[in-house]
């Protein structure tokens, strides 16, 4: 009995796959404690299922709590130890703009103000210490002095030469003891440049506090039901222990959208579609992923709320549109749409919980598009007076028809995500005509066939469970742990020894030597000359040429070790045709399927759809 469980920013989502049959289940987010939403959608789900907590064998859980505190600042008193003279490292960046033609965007001050940054008296370079760690228990009385919650500490090329990270962890833990988190960058990141390190090691300490202090909750409340002790879905897309994810929240930054990535890996592999362009559309926000060749894109950095991240990583982009985006006149006159979001508290206008402005759900039950007289996934009963009273007022604000405005509103909110997915493929060099678009969450399967036709896509896959697909995949993911260490291997030194790894799979992050930037190679064999044809063949793929007479660079090798998830059966379902225009009616969400659209239910229960004519 294996249970998956979601916390989105309005719903939070269960999914239990026992005997072959799969049960779902939708509780509102808890944003106060989300710990809370997430029981109540177990105990509905496990009533669902006429089971017990005690049969549960797994539990796999992907949160929001670190994606949350990120964005709001809301983190751990945290102080920063840097080598002496480079503790303004985070707050001076690449010295690059924003945006390029906005002088006025900024990016977001330092976790760690500048009273909180203390420099530790050592140096060393690539090649070994330079300065021996001096005055250490100056050091440590200060940064105590200063009663931080968390500490980062990054000192110059610890990547290589983490004896005096190490020294000076040591003595924080001894002094400050285990009520304080230290987070030392070599073992968060691992790799070269000091910016990006330092500040992925700001952020795993200014969140792993807040963090530890969800899981705990969590698992009192997961022990006192007779749950096993989750999971954690990781930003890589593979799951975590508990103990892991608790010391190192960096790594799950992207918990709850990477558990839709797996999700769609595994849809792949099932439907035997191994090209998907797909995206996960819940109640606050809109998330886009790509499966080429059955495999999640990957990414070994991304940034965050406007912070780099130096962890490997699902390759996502969001937007800020979702069910319950809300719409709004903005001060030109024009229709927007999102990034606020009504959330869980108090939710769209139709939710009957006392809120008032119009969103994305509001404008499709006014346009039909959902049953006033069904209740929503979760027991939301929908008020369908509220609703129109909500687009109504912005309708006349707007000088439309109220049935116009509701049409406006699902237009825009598609716009975004259209371009949400122009980033993920037109942009990269990618034609989406080549793929198939796989919707999924609550509101995805509204909206999918309209983004299909502006996109020019042809062919389109809505799972039975599209609603609670996410929790899904949580529960069927692999088990993962990634680890990366910079080599800056050339010439002589690059060796099929010297990229072996221990055990598990390697990727390379591959450079002609003197160039600035790498590209990740995978499924490659430790051997110099194979790293060099894979590289050449992306290099010329990816820029237009190669350099035969060149000389590589192997910068870093990216180390993974999988134990394999367990093998989730979707379950019988019923096979049936579908030809539009119609509305069909999903357990946990529901799907328009306009003229000129048809299909049928294959054996997993998806329904795969393609444009006539």
């Amino acid at each position: 009995m294996l249970l998956g469980v979601d916390v989105g920013g309005t719903f939070t989502d269960a999914a239990l796959v026992t005997g072959g049959r799969l049960h779902t289940a939708k509780a509102p987010t808890t944003p106060r404690d989300q710990s809370e939403g997430v029981m109540a959608a177990v105990a509905s789900v496990l009533d669902d299922a006429g089971a017990a907590a005690g049969d549960v064998e797994h539990v796999a859980h992907g949160m929001t709590v670190a994606t949350n505190a990120l964005l709001e600042g809301k983190v751990a008193r945290t102080a920063l130890v840097a080598t002496a003279g480079f503790t303004d490292l985070v707050e001076l960046g690449r010295q690059a703009r924003r945006e390029l033609y906005r002088l006025c965007a900024a990016w977001p001050a330092p976790l760690v103000p500048v009273e909180r940054r203390f420099g530790a008296a050592e140096r060393t370079g690539p090649d070994g210490v330079l300065t021996e760690l001096d005055e250490l228990e100056e050091l440590v009385g200060a940064v105590a002095g200063c009663e931080p919650e968390a500490v980062a500490v990054c000192l110059l090329h610890a990547y290589a030469h983490p004896r005096h990270e190490r020294a000076i962890g040591d003595a924080l833990r001894e002094r400050l003891g285990d009520e304080v988190h230290v987070s030392l960058s070599h073992e968060v990141v691992g790799t070269f440049r000091e910016f990006e390190r330092a500040a992925t090691t700001e952020v795993d300490a200014a969140l792993s506090p807040l963090l530890a202090a969800y899981l705990r909750r969590l698992v009192d409340r997961a022990r006192d039901e007779g749950l096993p002790a989750p999971t954690i879905m990781q930003s890589s897309g593979g799951l975590a222990s508990l103990e892991e994810a608790a010391g190192h929240a960096a790594l799950t930054v992207l918990s709850g959208p990477a558990g839709g990535a797996a999700a769609a890996a595994l849809l792949s592999e099932r439907c035997g579609e191994p090209d998907l362009l797909c995206f996960d559309m819940g109640g606050t926000s809109c998330d886009v992923c790509v499966v080429e060749g059955g495999a999640v894109r990957e990414t070994a950095q991304r940034e965050v709320g406007g912070r780099p991240l130096a962890l490997p990583m699902v390759d996502i982009h969001t937007v800020g549109a979702g069910g319950g985006s809300i719409a709004w006149r903005d001060g030109g006159g024009a229709l927007r749409v999102g990034p606020h979001s009504a959330g869980a508290e108090p939710g769209p206008a139709c939710y009957g919980r006392g809120g008032t402005e119009p969103t994305v759900t509001d404008a499709n039950l006014v346009l039909g598009h959902l049953d006033p007289g069904a209740p929503l996934a979760g027991d939301v009963e929908l008020d369908a007076e509220a609703a129109h009273a909500a687009v109504g007022e912005l309708a006349d604000a707007l000088g439309l028809e109220r049935d116009d405005c509701a049409a406006g509103i699902v237009r825009v909110a598609n716009n975004e995500m259209v371009r949400a997915l122009r980033v993920m493929t037109v942009e990269r060099g990618v034609d989406p005509r080549d793929f198939a678009l796989l919707a999924f969450g609550g509101a995805g399967p509204l909206h999918a066939a309209a983004i299909a036709d502006e996109l020019g896509m042809r062919r389109l896959l809505v799972p039975r469970a599209s609603g609670v697909l996410s929790a899904l995949g949580l529960a069927a993911a692999d088990r993962r742990r990634d680890r990366a260490r910079t080599v800056l291997l050339h010439g002589g030194a690059l060796t099929s020894e010297a990229l072996a790894v221990e055990e598990g799979d390697a990727a390379y992050d591959v450079r002609y030597r003197g160039q600035s930037f790498e590209l990740t190679i995978r499924d490659v064999e430790p051997d110099p000359g194979a790293v060099r044809e894979v590289f050449e063949a992306l290099h010329e793929e990816r820029y237009g040429y190669r350099d035969p007479d060149g000389e590589i660079e192997v910068v870093t090798i990216r180390e993974r070790r999988t134990e394999p998830g367990p093998d989730v059966e979707f379950g019988a379902q019923e096979r049936g045709d579908v030809r539009g225009p119609t509305v069909v009616g999903l357990p946990d969400a529901t799907l328009v399927v306009p003229e000129g659209w048809a299909g049928s239910t294959d054996e997993t229960g998806t329904l795969v759809l393609e444009r006539q004519g």
